[in-house]
């Protein structure tokens, strides 16, 4: 069976390609979607400023929901000091450090806050060089409290050396004066203070970030094991190896759980599609050998083997195409890696986890899928009788099937269903469901598509029966009597229009409804932050407040809470970010509360959106379980229900309630409302700089709606978007070839007949039109409801928000694919005499 199936590739090479072009596009994606999701359970930062340190004890940072994947935590969780002293006690242990991280900044001669690692952490004590890998060390370490050490990169950056004084902000402290006692050339080795310095500064007298311990060589994993059992039970763990890495900083080490929500966003929509392109090109290459297998079986050859030739075929192609598929995969993830790290999504020191586990999952489901679609391309023929089978080989059915056909149309009515989410659920997944109505329309389209062209056909040739040219009566008969054919022609091309308008005019709807959100609920018109400082320096919002022409200002940061919630009976679990405010936040945010009220945001409450409010009946004055960033379990009574949830997230945490759960504690930011006078301007413009580190920003600045301005996750989409686009477009391409280079005898049996070449041409290009027109006209009426109630649910309005061009250059691309990529095999074809074609039968 295998030898023969091998015979046959020869002889259908042009449809196979595009069954090869489907597989190698389609394994990539698969392959490139599997990497990212390893990558996000297995790979590890660099272990940085711990890569000294054999062993490090630090607590859990991640939230563990039953029968689900952990949820990162990014705010740090402390471990008492005393295990420093008990730990260093254990066999084989040689030193016990316990490390502090807290905000500290060196400031230059000219002002200018020089960059030292992590601002929120970058402050340390002088014992946790021994944590360093490789460290040297020019000067000696600080003594009391008025120097300091610092790592080589800082100083160049800040032209200093040894002996020399700088100013230093720690920990919303005003700058203070250090001398420098020694220069330190290692990774990640930020401003050292002397031990009992960091400790004050810090305030965390009786709490660590986290234990490393040195150990004897080839004892760590023993001594590991051996922290683990003391410390079980308490929360806190002891890693090894490259797991280090990830608690050098944990909101750096939470972005791996990105890559798992991303490539599980990414899989549904990628497996559909290349099912979908691969069942496709497929069918075409099944539909050319139909009058090959008719005649097999009526030489003998059973249902079963038909069947098992026709999978055992494209197995061979698809199997050529797996390798470079594959190996492109791991370049496409890697390249994708790339632009997560430059949209600052995940850090760029985070590597690729290679093996072979997606290359296989990826050969497993593409083989599943090719046998599933050959077998179901050859069912029809296989089961029919063996003299109706090669009577049937050379024509299609006259009536398309309606258990098809209804099929189709009840996809299209469960699409049109999902559509209208969006008009009860403002929220990211409600407009997620107009995307995925977009492609359910386009499934039902392939599967009623065949009456779908049968009826424009009959139309067609209705309206050309008197008057028409040959060429046009010859299209439009065509049309009509290869509905199938010219189905899934329609369908690819539509699917691909419909993919681009849905997915693309959502994000950009739901982007431009995100920026109005936080447009119209902004009072404020500055703010003012400090981003090389990890944090506001105290007394910040005073000194605002008593500035000439403010007339309010209030602190503003953000954090992640994970809220567990009953769903249809079980528990779920969903983290987000979370406002942080005060009572006089209403001062300069207008949340449009429907509930309740923002000034009654003190000690342990919140105030919840109105969607999340609706679906986990969370209403004023009921208590919520919530766990904040940093692990802790609180109850928090809702005091206010707001509507603009998609601007301003949905949640929102009193200052009380996060003080002492986040990884500083101190304001990220603070909003100002003015006057509008030129003295208010004058004066935050003087207060902004007279201190060090400070920025001050319009609110607006970012807040116009266009993709200039947009989040590293519309991006993201939009790139992924990019990449479908051109693979739906080649596989396109590649099958319209194939369905065009198989009709070799037709044309050659219409040359004989009297036809001319210029005939054929023009009717190929009548059949291109009509294909093209079909394809952008259903497209656009599947795609016209769900984004009409898209804008109506997030805009206020019939239609979305997005670029003008997008419609007229998708319009432009399936029409120029539509005509070249069966302009040219057209060509082609009538290059070889006619004579020469039917011989070949």
């Amino acid at each position: 069976m295998l030898r023969l199936a091998v015979h046959m590739v020869g002889y259908r090479i042009s449809a196979l390609i595009a069954v090869a072009c489907a597989v190698l596009g389609g394994a990539a994606l698969i392959t490139g979607t599997g990497v990212l999701a390893e990558s996000g359970l297995r790979s590890h930062l660099p272990a940085g400023r711990l890569g000294g340190a054999d062993v490090v004890v630090a607590a859990d940072q991640e939230y563990h929901p039953a029968g689900d994947l952990p949820i990162a935590l990014p705010e740090r969780r402390t471990v008492p000091a005393r295990l420093v002293g008990e730990l260093a006690g254990l066999p084989d242990v040689t030193a016990a450090v316990g490390d502090l991280g807290f905000p500290a900044a060196l400031v230059d001669a000219h002002g200018r806050v020089v960059p030292a690692g992590d601002p929120q952490a970058a402050g340390h004590g002088w014992s946790s060089t021994q944590l360093l890998a490789a460290a040297r060390i020019r000067g000696h370490a600080p003594s009391g409290s008025g120097e300091i050490a610092v790592a080589s990169a800082t100083a160049a950056a800040a032209g200093v050396k040894v002996g020399d004084r700088v100013q230093v902000v720690v920990n919303a402290r005003p700058a203070a004066g250090y001398r420098i006692s020694a220069v330190v050339d290692a990774t990640g080795a930020g401003i050292l203070f002397a031990d009992t310095t960091a400790v004050r500064l810090s305030g965390r007298g009786d709490r660590v970030d986290l234990i490393g311990l040195r150990t004897a060589p080839g004892a760590a994993e023993r001594v590991a094991a051996e922290v683990r059992t003391k410390l079980n039970g308490t929360g806190l763990g002891a890693v090894t190896g490259g797991s280090r890495g990830d608690l050098v900083s944990p909101g750096a080490g939470a972005s791996r759980s990105l890559l798992i929500l991303l490539a599980g966003s990414l899989a549904g929509v990628i497996l559909l599609i290349t099912g979908f392109v691969m069942a496709s090109a497929l069918a075409v290459a099944v539909a050319g050998q139909r009058r090959d297998l008719a005649l097999m079986r009526a030489v003998g050859a059973t249902p079963k083997q038909i069947r098992r030739l026709a999978a055992a075929q494209s197995t061979v192609v698809a199997a050529v195409a797996l390798i470079p598929g594959v190996a492109l995969g791991y370049l496409l993830a890697g390249q994708f890696l790339r632009l997560l790290a430059d949209l600052g999504v995940v850090p760029a020191e985070l590597p690729l986890t290679i093996s072979p586990l997606p290359a296989v999952a990826t050969v497993l489901l593409t083989a599943v899928a090719v046998q599933l679609s050959a077998r179901g391309a050859t069912w029809r023929t296989s089961r029919m009788p063996a003299t109706e089978a090669v009577a049937a080989s050379r024509s299609e059915p006259r009536n398309p099937s309606r258990i098809r056909t209804r099929g189709g149309l009840l996809v299209i009515a469960a699409a049109t269903t999902m559509s209208a989410v969006p008009l009860f659920s403002r929220t990211v997944i409600g407009a997620t469901a107009t995307s995925i109505a977009g492609i359910l329309a386009a499934i039902g389209l392939s599967l009623a598509g065949p009456a779908l062209v049968r009826g424009i056909g009959d139309t067609a040739a209705r309206l050309t029966r008197s008057g028409a040219s040959a060429p046009t009566w010859l299209a439009m008969s065509n049309v009509r009597a290869y509905a199938l054919r010219n189905a899934g022609i329609v369908s690819a091309l539509a699917m691909a229009v419909l993919f681009v308008l849905t997915y693309t005019l959502t994000q950009t709807t739901l982007l431009a409804a995100t920026a109005d959100d936080t447009r119209t609920g902004t009072l404020a018109q500055q703010r003012l932050s400090a981003p090389g400082l990890g944090g506001l320096p105290a007394g910040t919002l005073a000194a605002v407040r008593r500035t000439p022409g403010v007339r309010a200002a209030a602190p503003v940061s953000t954090t992640t809470v994970v809220w567990p919630y009953q769903q249809f009976g079980d528990t779920e679990a969903e983290s987000g970010s979370a406002m942080i405010l005060t009572p006089d936040a209403s001062d300069v945010l207008d949340l449009d509360v429907r509930h309740g009220s923002l000034g009654r945001l003190t000690g342990d409450t919140i105030a919840v959106s109105s969607d999340v409010a609706r679906s986990r009946g969370a209403e004023p004055g009921q208590r919520v379980r919530l766990v904040l960033g940093d692990g802790a379990r609180v109850d928090a009574k809702v005091v206010a229900v707001y509507a603009r949830g998609l601007g301003f997230g949905t949640i929102v945490l009193s200052h009380d309630l996060a003080a002492g759960h986040t990884t500083t504690g101190l304001d990220q930011s603070i909003l100002i409302r003015t006057d509008g006078t030129d003295t208010a301007g004058r004066g935050l413009t003087a207060l902004a700089a007279s201190r060090p580190g400070l920025t001050l920003e319009n609110t607006n600045a970012g807040s116009v709606g266009g993709l200039k301005h947009a989040s590293p996750e519309v991006w993201i989409n939009l790139a992924t978007i990019v990449v479908l686009l051109v693979y739906l477009l080649l596989s396109i391409a590649n099958k319209l070839v194939a369905a065009t280079a198989q009709r070799r005898v037709e044309l050659g049996a219409l040359r004989l007949n009297g036809t001319t070449p210029r005939q054929i041409r023009a009717m190929m290009r009548r059949e291109a039109a009509v294909t093209a027109a079909t394809a952008l006209t259903t497209a656009l009426l599947l795609s016209a409801l769900p984004l009409a109630l898209l804008g109506q649910g997030f805009l206020g309005r019939p239609w979305p928000a997005g670029p003008a061009w997008l419609l007229p250059a998708l319009a432009l691309t399936v029409t120029a694919t539509a005509f070249l990529t069966i302009e040219l095999p057209t060509r082609q074809a009538l290059r070889t005499p006619p004579a020469d074609v039917i011989r070949t039968l």
